[in-house]
C-alpha cells in the first residue's frame, strides 16, 4: 500500500510539473543539437549520430529509478545498436565522481556524457529523473518519457523497433 501511494504521489508530482512547465521541446519537433564531454574528455555532439535513432537518457547517480533502469538500457542498446540505434547517457551532476563510481559497478556499452552545468538538461526541459527522449533518424523528437517505473523499458523497446524500421 505504501509503495502504491509513493508511486501515485510521484505520478502526481510529474503530472503537475508537466502541466505548469512550458516545454522547450515537443514530440515531432527538431531535436536541439548539443555538445558535451564524455568520460575521456572528448566532445560528443548529437550531430555525430545523424541518420541514427538516438535515445537520450538524463540520469543522476543519486536517483534510485535511474540506477534501476541503467542495466535495462544497456540491454536495449546492445540489442539494437547494429540496426542504426545508439544511446547517450547524460549525467546531470555537477561533480561526476559519484557517476563514475556508479558506472564501475554497472558498466555501460554506450557513451556517457557529462552535463555538469545542466545546459542540455535545460535545453531538453528535463523536469524528472530519469528523463528519456527518443529521436528518429530524421533528427526529430519522437517520444518523451519523464521518470521510470518497471515496465517502461518495454515501451522503449517498442518505440525503438518502430523507429529503426523507418
Amino acid at each position: 500500500m505504501r509503495q502504491q501511494m509513493s508511486s501515485i504521489l510521484r505520478y502526481l508530482v510529474v503530472t503537475v510539473w508537466l502541466l505548469i512547465s512550458s516545454a522547450a521541446i515537443a514530440a515531432d519537433g527538431p531535436a536541439p543539437d548539443f555538445a558535451l564531454p564524455d568520460k575521456s574528455g572528448s566532445t560528443v555532439s548529437l550531430d555525430d549520430f545523424e541518420g541514427q535513432v538516438v535515445l537520450l537518457n538524463f540520469w543522476a547517480s543519486w536517483c534510485g529509478p535511474c540506477r534501476e533502469e541503467m542495466p535495462l538500457l544497456v540491454e536495449l542498446h546492445d540489442r539494437y545498436e547494429a540496426l542504426g540505434f545508439t544511446m547517450l547517457g547524460i549525467n546531470v551532476e555537477e561533480d561526476s565522481a559519484a557517476a563514475d563510481n556508479f558506472l564501475r559497478t554497472v558498466p555501460v556499452s554506450f557513451p556517457i556524457l557529462y552535463d555538469r552545468t545542466n545546459s542540455v538538461s535545460k535545453l531538453y526541459d528535463v523536469i524528472a529523473m530519469p528523463s528519456t527522449v527518443l529521436i528518429g533518424r530524421d533528427g526529430r523528437v519522437r517520444y518523451i518519457h519523464h521518470g521510470y517505473e518497471p515496465g517502461y523499458e518495454n515501451d522503449y523497446q517498442d518505440q525503438i523497433r518502430e523507429l529503426v524500421r523507418e
